[in-house]
């Protein structure tokens, strides 16, 4: 019973890790972006990178030693909904990232390099639909406890 609190207790920390980290690129996401922010963003994508892991690697642990077991996420709808949501939020998150690593390069070769606004904008709606897809893993994860799908 305390290995499962104390994964469970870990996957909730990782996941608050990874919203707190997508508020922060939000938050940093603003017209007029200066070079010190876009150095940030960069290192804050860092840390939403570690969470995730993190989140994964907690999730994984709770699957496989947590007291439901593998046998009762393997057959359950809402757990492979959940993991199918998490894995689309990844692969949105890919072009925010990549734009962050190119805005960094600029801003080492130009310290007064100022982000195209349309650039900005794409990189901002990205982790808005994140940050929103992000709402729905605990109503998933609500459901697959409560066996809602079975």
């Amino acid at each position: 019973m305390l290995l499962d609190s104390t994964l469970a207790y870990l996957h909730f920390l990782s996941i608050f890790g990874v919203a707190a980290t997508l508020t922060a690129e939000l938050v940093l996401l603003r017209p007029a972006l200066i070079g010190q922010s876009g150095r940030w963003l960069a290192r804050v994508d860092l840390i939403y990178f570690i969470a995730v892991i993190a989140a994964v690697a907690s999730g994984v642990s709770r699957a496989i030693w947590g007291a439901k077991g593998w046998a009762f996420y393997a057959h359950n709808p809402a757990f492979h909904a959940k993991v199918g949501l998490f894995v689309v939020i990844g692969l949105i998150s890919i072009a925010p990232t990549l734009q962050f690593l190119r805005w960094l390069r600029a801003f080492r070769r130009d310290p007064a390099y100022m982000v195209p606004a349309a650039e900005l904008k794409r990189a901002r709606r990205a982790v808005m639909i994140e940050l929103h897809l992000l709402l729905l893993l605990p109503l998933l994860a609500v459901m697959m406890s409560r066996h809602l799908w079975l």
